[in-house]
């Protein structure tokens, strides 16, 4: 009796801890190096320091729901009501959102770029890949419509996390954007950990997420059940543009099939032949820029490169 008390108790002690480490790689998933980032996009020509510290621009600070601060960059260099919102994914910070800056900016919009929370310099102590950080992009749109007023022509780009979190924020809070675009992301949070665990833990998903989900709610106050764009999208109305690798290996092209196949009314969909991750504008930029530009003359109406005019 003594023994199998023993072996139950040790197994749970196992399930518990490997629950807390589970929580922790989501609550406190590794950041990329911030100096890292900057160098590898400079290498890459991807951001020019010159190039971006001569833009119009000033430092924003908004004000989260949750009591941090949420570190913002308003680059104007046009004289227009277009404006694009870009939320990077997660690991990531604003300077990894400049290259989809520069491909609105050539297209006549100005841009709002931001750290998430617990990310760049934004404030927060958690990572919750959407479920808190879609309250902090809908105090962005505030912000920005009350400075620049509410006849903006607002478009929001988000890649991996961010664009989950741009989904959430639309189709649970408010469409409050006249497009998006949808770069690799997950279409259900409980799908995405399940398929990881399979991969990364190599053990039954069955096995962790109950626990870890209840652990979770206990110490972020949030269920994976809700981090769920799939169940939303039916809500937003207004045209999508979906966007993800072939060969992306961690979030799978399927999810992205799954959110375009459940959107109604206006959409696009890109599969890009190259790259993996969060890669498809690195690797396909010409087919990238050129869906883009079909997306916005489909549905926006706007002028686009040589024949750029301010609104």
């Amino acid at each position: 009796m003594k023994k199998a008390f023993r072996t139950l108790f040790i197994l749970l002690f196992f399930w518990l801890a490997l629950a807390l480490y589970f929580t922790n790689r989501i609550m406190y998933m590794k950041k990329k190096d911030e100096d890292f980032i900057l160098q590898r996009e400079q290498e890459a020509g991807r951001y020019n320091p010159e190039e971006f510290s001569a833009l119009p621009q000033r430092d924003v600070e908004i004000s989260s729901p949750f009591g941090y601060k949420i570190k913002a960059l308003l680059v104007e260099p046009h004289q227009t009501n277009r404006y694009m919102i870009i939320s990077h994914g997660v690991t990531e910070t604003k300077i990894n959102s400049v290259k989809y800056m520069n491909l609105f900016l050539e297209r006549g919009f100005n841009a709002l770029i931001y750290d998430h929370r617990r990310h760049g310099e934004s404030g927060g102590q958690t990572t919750s890949f959407g479920h808190y950080e879609k309250f902090d992009l809908k105090t962005i749109v505030d912000w920005l419509k009350k400075e620049k007023g509410s006849d903006l022509l607002l478009g929001i780009h988000g890649e991996s996390m961010g664009a989950a979190t741009m989904l959430l924020y639309a189709g649970l809070l408010e469409d409050g954007a006249d497009f998006y675009i949808a770069d690799c992301p997950f279409s259900d949070f409980k799908q995405q950990l399940a398929y990881l665990i399979k991969k990364d833990f190599k053990l039954h998903p069955g096995l962790l997420l109950p626990i870890g989900d209840a652990i979770l709610r206990l110490r972020d106050k949030y269920s994976i059940r809700n981090v769920s764009p799939i169940s939303v999208i039916e809500n937003i109305k207004h045209p999508v543009l979906f966007i993800h690798s072939r060969k992306d290996d961690f979030i799978l092209p399927t999810m992205t099939h799954e959110l375009f196949e459940q959107k109604r009314g206006p959409k696009m969909l890109y599969i890009a032949e190259n790259g993996r991750h969060a890669q498809s504008f690195n690797e396909n930029r010409a087919d990238y820029e050129r869906i883009v530009d079909e997306f916005l003359q489909t549905y926006i109406d706007v002028s686009l490169p040589g024949k750029i005019s301010s609104t």
